[in-house]
């Protein structure tokens, strides 16, 4: 029988598990990974008793396993960010490294630059470090405006280059497209799977158009800047059919542009189609970025490798170590 287990960092005080799990002051652990939440977060319910006393912005890691396999995976870090006592227990709330891209906000305008190259410079003037970046569009001209945090124009730009933003487990920030999963974990229905509900709907358009503000690369590159009344040369189109979805930015300015915004957005809706939730034995090898692929289901549609979109660990003293997917369609 495998018994859940965990070592929980707070500031410079640890509790391990791994040997002694019945001395831990840990009431609830809760561990919640999104793509599409701005900040992920680690939220512990710790009874008032025992020498640990976490203090906002301490630095806050968690590893999760079972003590009777010899091995913990890091699942998140981030810093302690909220602090609520009571009289019998304290709520601790940390976040990720998003928490400073929710906090940054900077004016400036980048020129012939990748959308990789300025998300890695709007994440190095936040203090956060990147893992991975794929290159993407590359942009005449992109304007951030302190209207919105550093988060928001980097997932702006990673809807159009058709990429996933998210923090992982070290902290790192990854800007890359989906192409399969690092990792693809099988999960068999009745063995592994505890409860499974999906959700099919039709695609939110049959067509997607894109449409920048300028003539762009059909005058030069120093026309940038110009109107046009003429944009049947640098629209982007993805799909056919009707109805058709319009997607207007002023940073698609080439045609090139124009056409990976488009199929990103097209790519994005018939993703969407298919998606749904499943729950599991704690398993902290799942992450952001990997695949899950279902067998054994009835329903033979979900049958396939689908993407991970958020995870969900938990461990509570009356429910144990179990772990929540949200998945979706990628093929």
């Amino acid at each position: 029988m495998l018994t859940p287990a965990y070592k929980l960092t707070i500031g410079k005080k640890v509790i391990d598990t791994t040997d002694k799990p019945q001395a831990s002051t840990v009431v609830d652990l809760k561990v919640a990974l999104d793509m599409d939440t701005p900040a992920d977060s680690l939220i512990v319910l710790l009874g008032r008793v025992g020498k640990l006393k976490p203090q906002r912005d301490d630095a806050a890691t968690l590893e999760l396993g079972y003590a009777d396999n010899g091995g913990l995976t890091q699942v998140v870090t981030g810093t302690v960010a909220d602090l609520g006592p009571t009289l019998i227990n304290t709520r601790v709330v940390a976040y990720t490294s998003a928490a400073s891209l929710l906090r940054t906000f900077v004016d400036q305008t980048y020129e012939n630059k990748t959308a990789a190259e300025i998300v890695r410079d709007l994440a190095d003037q936040a203090s956060v470090d990147v893992a991975r970046t794929d290159d993407g569009i590359t942009f005449p001209a992109y304007v951030v405006d302190g209207r919105s945090s550093v988060y928001y124009h980097m997932r702006d730009l990673a809807g159009l280059c058709g990429f996933d933003l998210y923090v992982n487990s070290d902290g790192e920030l990854v800007f890359e497209k989906f192409v399969g999963g690092k990792t693809v974990h099988v999960l068999e229905f009745a063995k592994h799977i505890l409860q499974l509900e999906a959700q099919q709907t039709p695609p939110q358009a049959a067509q997607v158009q894109a449409w920048g503000e300028s003539p762009g690369a059909g005058k030069g590159e120093e026309a940038w800047a110009w109107l046009t009344k003429d944009f049947s040369g640098l629209k982007g189109t993805s799909g056919s059919g009707d109805p058709t979805f319009l997607l207007e930015r002023p940073a698609l300015r080439t045609a090139d542009a124009a056409s990976t915004a488009a199929h990103a957005e097209f790519t994005r809706m018939q993703r969407r189609a298919l998606r749904g939730r499943l729950l599991t034995l704690g398993s902290p090898q799942i992450t952001l970025g990997d695949g899950v692929h279902l067998r054994s289901v009835p329903e033979d549609s979900l049958n396939k490798v689908f993407q991970v979109r958020s995870v969900t660990h938990r461990i509570t003293k009356q429910n144990g170590f179990t772990t929540a997917v949200e998945f979706q369609s990628f093929s």
